[in-house]
């Protein structure tokens, strides 16, 4: 710790009144800080024994002090500080602790004792690791601080060599395979145009290696399929395709003992929120559903969309047996193994112990972990620490699913919580899901999704899906995160030059 003494003469610093507020809010911000390092200490003793990875200790403990800090309303304190103009405490996620310290330094020297302010590195160390976790996880282009840009490949992608070289000059800094597609003789040709493709750039782009998981689909479409189905209308979800239909339109899903589970009343989405539908009666056979949500011209329920059941909690197995096979080909070439519907530890457990069976003794696969569920998100610092305990670990924020789990009207909260939560435990995270999508589709972004993405900023890295137009979105993309670059680093607004309003203004 750097210390400085300051012993100013309390009548300098205001009047009695002024001095008793000082007096005030620095014994809450004590008592506070006593409160939360106990309860941290509490946190961090359940994890470090089983944290053998020394560099991140700093994070895990960092990430204790932060839960602790967060379990308490700290607004009153906040509003105080704010009045003695200083800082409250809103951009303190990668070093709480030493804001706190700092804090409490000045309030010390203001209030005529001895003040101790924490080293300046000691406020910098926790963002210099999430950078160097940026680089490691999403390449080292376009610099230290910039957000990345992830691409899904699609299948050209193996096909054209041309193709990932044109992705990578438009600004992409890493490339997703998602396994849920094609197979390893696919792979292996995406991976060696990538390859290709860095050498002749002279960068590192790392290969994100998708583990499906245990998605809920649709795997039949019983006349359904045949005419779109309107708010108001019913279908009957089977448990079997033989089941009985009522007349009325029938699908049955890739795990259909989730039935079991389903009450009436119950809310069910397809296709990403597309549709949305109520439980409206139980029956032997499966239930019947009446959809609430469709758009004004109907929806289809198709082969392969995926089904959600945010009041249920489905109990999957972490794995299915194509993702087994999957591993053998992805634990030996990928360079960052990405773990879908990933919700319990035991669940993270399952798939680190089958990726280190299958690499043998070479090192682990830092491991991405993508949160779309509402358990997940509520597992989400223990998760951190489970997998950041052997190997380096980020986040994506899968908003597609996590929307349907968490509810659309809470995503935005839920968001921001993951990207505080994150910074304080010093690891990097993923924008993901529909990001700029209009503009990937037809060629013209919407208003709002040129909002989302400059928002998406604020993550270490943005993911953009498959599409035609997916060369034009790269740019446009990297234009909108290098203007926000200015003037943002997470949740800290940088006070560079504005330019809108140069030189003499009209009347």
């Amino acid at each position: 710790m750097a210390s400085t003494t300051m012993r100013p003469d309390p009548a300098a610093c205001g009047d009695e009144d002024q001095l008793m507020r000082i007096g005030a809010c620095r014994a809450l911000l004590h008592e506070r800080m006593a409160e939360i390092d106990a309860d941290a200490a509490e946190i961090f003793a359940d994890w470090q024994a089983e944290i053998g990875r020394p560099e991140f200790l700093a994070g895990a403990e960092n990430l204790a002090f932060y839960l602790a800090a967060r379990q308490r309303d700290l607004t009153e304190l906040q509003d105080d500080l704010a009045a003695l103009g200083l800082s409250s405490l809103g951009r303190a996620e990668s070093h709480p602790r030493q804001s706190l310290a700092a804090v409490a330094a000045t309030l010390d020297g203001l209030s005529g004792g001895p003040a101790f302010w924490p080293d300046p590195a000691e406020m910098t160390a926790g963002v210099e690791f999430i950078t160097d976790q940026q680089e490691l996880f999403f390449g080292d282009y376009p610099g230290r601080y910039k957000t990345r840009i992830m691409v899904t490949v699609p299948e050209q992608g193996a096909h054209d060599p041309a193709y990932i070289g044109r992705l990578m000059e438009a600004g992409a800094s890493c490339f997703r395979i998602n396994c849920a597609h094609d197979g390893p003789e696919i792979w292996a040709a995406m991976i060696a145009n990538i390859r290709e493709a860095e050498v002749k750039a002279g960068r590192h782009c790392p290969v994100l290696m998708d583990i499906a998981g245990p998605k809920c689909r649709i795997e039949t479409v019983d006349n359904a399929g045949r005419h779109r189905l309107h708010r108001g209308d019913r279908f009957v979800l089977l448990r079997d395709p033989d089941g009985e239909r009522f007349g009325l339109p029938a699908i049955t899903i890739t795990f259909p003992h989730i039935i079991a589970k389903l009450q009436p009343g119950m809310l069910v989405w397809i296709d990403d929120g597309k549709i949305g539908a109520r439980i409206a009666e139980i029956g032997d056979c499966g239930v019947v559903l009446e959809i609430t949500i469709a758009g004004d011209k109907g929806e289809k329920l198709k082969l392969e969309k995926g089904v959600n059941f945010p009041a249920v909690d489905l109990e999957i197995e972490p794995l299915t047996e194509k993702d087994r096979a999957d591993l053998d080909f992805v634990a030996l070439h990928a360079d960052i193994v990405g773990c879908s519907f990933i919700q319990r530890t035991e669940d993270l457990r399952l798939m680190m112990t089958e990726l280190d069976r299958r690499r043998g003794d070479r090192a682990p696969r830092p491991l991405l972990l993508k949160i779309e569920t509402t358990l997940a998100v509520r597992n989400l610092p223990r998760l951190i620490v489970q997998a950041g305990a052997s190997r380096p670990v980020g986040v994506m924020i899968a908003r597609g699913d996590l929307a349907m789990e968490v509810g659309t009207e809470r995503l935005s909260e839920v968001q921001e919580e993951i990207l505080w939560l994150c910074e304080a435990a010093h690891i990097p995270v993923v924008w993901a899901t529909q990001v700029l999508q209009t503009l990937l589709k037809t060629g013209a972004p919407s208003r709002a999704e040129v909002t989302d993405a400059a928002m998406g900023q604020r993550a270490e890295c943005v993911m953009l899906n498959k599409g035609h137009y997916i060369v034009e979105t790269i740019r446009f993309l990297a234009g909108i995160l290098r203007r926000m670059d200015r003037h943002q680093f997470k949740k800290t607004a940088r006070l560079s030059a504005l330019t809108s309003w140069r030189g003499p203004q009209p009347l």
